[in-house]
């Protein structure tokens, strides 16, 4: 009986389904790899924001090519060099938060695509539990038709039925073996796909819900949209792009600022003719000049305003879609729960009564063949569309908590037995 909430999970889920999501999570390729490239880019965060390692050298300064001596000319010296590169002032800290915006967009990426592997696996769950029960309808039909199958070959032999409604119930029944073929065919498809998400190495059958319970809930929309607002984790992603490109933006505009290249340098000279020589001492700073800022610097800066611009469209455009989406899916949840309870509470009762009367009229003959059979089937088919919608209404709300980023509000649910 599925009967209670679960926090554990990222979306509602009963014990069973929460055993193959976290199955799900833990095993798939897709989030394995989104783990590792956020661990990556926590690591890079530390090497953008640092200086370019110290540069050290050596050197031979005016050393004449005629008899190569170093002790022949008084500007000949052997020289040792450091030299160090420094950005200018902020372009370290801004690589470093840009490294660091990247590796929250892909948590958020992470956080988002664990949801969606919940959701899709819930929704296939729910599915598979649909098909389920529509196997377990046509079973019955088959055994229903045979059954009446019976009955018409006895009446016709007695005299009191028609050949027709032989040939009747066995085209019935040979359109249910057909709906049994299919029915199969898509429970093995769906097992596929959720065995596909959870990376078994083979096939292995999934037990499908049952004994599913109906659990009315009372949406209020407005909240739904502000938590969708708050929560939703593509929201999250498109945010945290429209952060990184930001600082982007900075990076680029810092460009135009030029970088320092400092050098000391050490230059030991022998002795000359006799006289001993002092060594030399030397210091250099050299900066680039942006000459060529219009096809370098300017295009630089123009194309990340250009990406900025984008990511905020994108932001905007995403967050003003949450509401209706959120609206469609309450609405549809709402109309499916509606549904339920008119099969539920009239239709079944209405088509068990008729199906009830039309089998005892057509024992004692006051009732046609074709409209005993129809009745029968009507029966069943009405407890199927039931239960369609019972499943439909769990697989629309893995949906809805997938986009407003985790657990429906607790306070509106409640369980009707």
């Amino acid at each position: 009986m599925i009967n209670s909430v679960y926090a554990k999970t990222l979306i509602w889920a009963t014990p069973e389904l929460e055993q193959i999501i976290n199955e799900g999570l833990e095993s798939n390729k897709e989030i394995q790899s989104l783990k590792a490239s956020v661990n990556s880019l926590k690591e890079e965060a530390g090497h953008a924001g640092s200086f370019d390692d110290p540069r050290i050298g050596i050197a031979v300064l005016n050393l004449p090519t005629d008899s190569f001596r170093f002790d022949e000319q008084p500007m000949t010296q052997k020289q040792l060099f450091i030299a160090q590169k420094i950005p200018w002032f902020g372009k370290l800290d801004l690589k470093s938060q840009e490294v660091l915006l990247r590796a929250e967009r892909q948590e958020a990426v992470l956080r988002a695509k664990r949801l969606e592997i919940a959701r899709k696996i819930a929704t296939d769950y729910y599915q598979l539990g649909t098909v389920h029960y529509s196997q377990e309808i046509n079973r019955q039909l088959i055994d229903l038709m045979e059954q009446i199958l019976t009955i018409a070959e006895s009446r016709y032999s007695s005299g009191r039925g028609l050949q027709q409604d032989i040939f009747q119930a066995k085209v019935e029944i040979s359109k249910l073996l057909d709906e049994k073929l299919m029915l199969d065919s898509k429970r093995r498809m769906i097992e596929a796909r959720i065995n596909g998400v959870l990376n078994r190495g083979r096939f292995i059958e999934i037990k499908p819900p049952t004994g599913v319970a109906y659990s009315e809930l009372n949406l209020f929309i407005p909240d739904l949209q502000a938590q969708a607002l708050q929560k939703n984790p593509w929201l999250k992603v498109k945010a945290a792009e429209t952060d990184r490109v930001k600082i982007g933006l900075e990076l680029a505009d810092k460009e135009y600022w030029p970088d320092f290249d400092f050098k000391i340098a050490y230059g030991q000279r022998d002795d000359v003719m006799g006289n001993d020589l002092p060594d030399f001492a030397s210091a250099s700073m050299t900066v680039n000049v942006p000459l060529w800022r219009g096809s370098r610097q300017d295009k630089k800066l123009a194309s990340v305003s250009a990406s900025y611009d984008a990511a905020v469209k994108a932001y905007r455009s995403f967050a003003e879609s949450l509401p209706y989406k959120v609206d469609a899916l309450s609405t549809e949840i709402l109309s499916l729960q509606k549904s339920y309870k008119l099969y539920t509470d009239t239709l079944i009762f209405q088509t068990k009564e008729w199906a009830n009367s039309s089998l005892a009229g057509y024992q004692v003959g006051k009732m046609e063949f074709d409209t005993m059979m129809k009745s029968q089937i009507r029966l069943l088919r009405s407890q199927e569309k039931a239960e369609n919608y019972l499943f439909g209404i769990y697989r629309k709300r893995a949906e809805l908590e997938e986009i407003i980023g985790g657990h429906l509000p607790i306070s509106g649910e409640k369980e009707v037995r």
